[in-house]
């Protein structure tokens, strides 16, 4: 059968497997295997077309509502965090390079412009904070401002700013992504005339055992807050084969699920700046007092790991699962989810 015969033949019955959703398990079980046989069909026939991606895309989807609602021994929240998220966020990891790699160039400009003219330092960060970091430099206490204040005001300041910044990066999807970049563009900079300010004072290797203590999470959750920023724009953008307002709310949905699983990255990225960053600082005062330097390096070994587990390692490990178990346990599953 030609392709385009094959198309005119099913494209309906594909459509409305895609747009209106069933209650019922036996015509859901029916679904599914009517396009798992035309799925294998098309992939015979025609395995680059885009008609093949799209049966995969539509089968895909109903196999995950009825893997995600089978009954199960753990609670709803549990199975949210530990598979419907991480392979949520899988869908979305060219947008996550993407953003990522617009951030580290952003750090970069800032850095080579702080290089190229000192006056540029000043623009970024501000005259006032630079003349005080400057000054406590001279004084011995480089990252004193860490141990100025109670640990637990800051914590719940440090906290509530973070989140208010991310939802602000994700906010800024609704205007297709346009205020995501500013902000991207601005944190960056900062980021990277921050970091030029201390390695022009040769404070470079100690402002990174210091201050990624927890900058290792928040950075990497600002950037993945930009990625759901960028989602919802891609929403709007790229509707594909659906309307522009289904687009738009499968967008927001996918954009919003990923912001909600920041809070705890936040709350934890909080917590060692307030407690355990300041034990740190105090280990580069004249005094040398604090927490040893293995320490701070064994932190920032595990967060950048639990960064990359979660939300890269993982999200890949649970879709090649879930390809595996579509090939070879498709029917068997959904008898137990109809039993």
């Amino acid at each position: 059968m030609r392709e385009a015969m094959f198309i005119k033949k099913n494209a309906e019955k594909w459509k409305t497997y895609q747009h209106q959703q069933t209650d019922s398990p036996d015509e859901t079980a029916e679904r599914f295997i009517t396009l798992i046989d035309d799925l294998s069909y098309a992939k015979t026939f025609y395995p680059k077309s885009k008609v093949t991606r799209w049966i995969n895309g539509i089968a895909a989807s109903i196999y995950q509502n009825i893997y995600i609602n089978k009954k199960e021994k753990y609670s709803r929240i549990f199975q949210f965090w530990k598979y419907e998220l991480p392979v949520l966020f899988r869908k979305h990891h060219r947008v996550f390079l993407f953003t990522a790699s617009l951030f580290i160039l952003f750090v970069i400009i800032g850095y080579f412009s702080s290089m190229e003219d000192p006056v540029f330092v000043r623009a970024a960060l501000g005259e006032d904070y630079v003349a005080a970091t400057e000054k406590r430099i001279a004084e011995g206490d480089p990252f004193g401002v860490y141990s100025k204040s109670s640990s637990f005001d800051m914590f719940v300041r440090i906290a509530f700013n973070n989140i208010f910044v991310s939802f602000q990066v994700f906010i800024g999807g609704f205007t297709i992504g346009f205020y995501t970049l500013y902000l991207l563009w601005v944190n960056g900079l900062i980021l990277g005339s921050f970091q030029y300010l201390f390695f022009s004072h040769g404070l470079g290797m100690k402002s990174i055992l210091v201050i990624w203590i927890h900058g290792t999470i928040e950075i990497s959750s600002i950037i993945i807050a930009g990625t759901a920023g960028f989602v919802l724009a891609c929403g709007i953008l790229f509707p594909g084969t659906f309307t522009r307002m289904e687009s738009f709310k499968k967008g927001a949905k996918d954009a919003a699920k990923i912001l909600l699983s920041l809070i705890p990255f936040f709350i934890i990225a909080a917590f060692l700046e307030s407690y355990i960053t300041r034990l740190m600082s105090n280990a580069f005062e004249k005094n040398n007092t604090g927490m040893p330097v293995w320490a701070s390096v064994l932190i920032l070994i595990a967060s950048l790991f639990l960064i990359t587990w979660y939300f890269i390692i993982l999200p890949i490990r649970l879709s090649k699962r879930g390809k595996l178990l579509q090939q070879n346990n498709i029917v068997s599953r959904l008898n137990e989810s109809n039993a």
